[in-house]
């Protein structure tokens, strides 16, 4: 191996360069994800008559629900609007995650 670094490597860069840059991106990866379980994401349905708080880790945090969309003859329709709400939760989620995780990736699909 010539000295300086392995051939073909940009800048003649050296494993001990290289390591220490994966090393420092896997720490800021880390650190992403613990922000990324910490957010709060609200969703809401039904012109905000069901609001929902979900939080990074994909676990709800608190629900309100106006009793006027509380229908004992149609169950089916407060069911429709929780979903609504989680799924406009979770979406807004998903995007944020991807946009913080990959201010540390560079865009770069990780197998996560």
């Amino acid at each position: 191996m010539a000295k300086g670094g392995f051939r073909g490597m940009p800048g003649g860069m050296g494993m001990g360069n290289l390591m220490a840059q994966a090393q420092k991106m896997q720490r800021d990866l880390e650190t992403a994800q613990s922000e990324v379980k910490e957010y709060r994401i609200t969703g809401t349905a039904g012109g905000e008559q069901v609001k929902l708080v979900l939080g990074g880790d994909h676990k709800i945090y608190n629900i309100e629900i106006a009793k006027e969309v509380i229908d004992p003859e149609d169950p089916e329709m407060l069911a429709d609007l929780i979903m609504a709400a989680y799924n406009s939760a979770n979406e807004e989620l998903e995007a944020k995650s991807s946009e913080r995780l990959n201010q540390v990736t560079g865009g770069v699909k990780m197998p996560f």
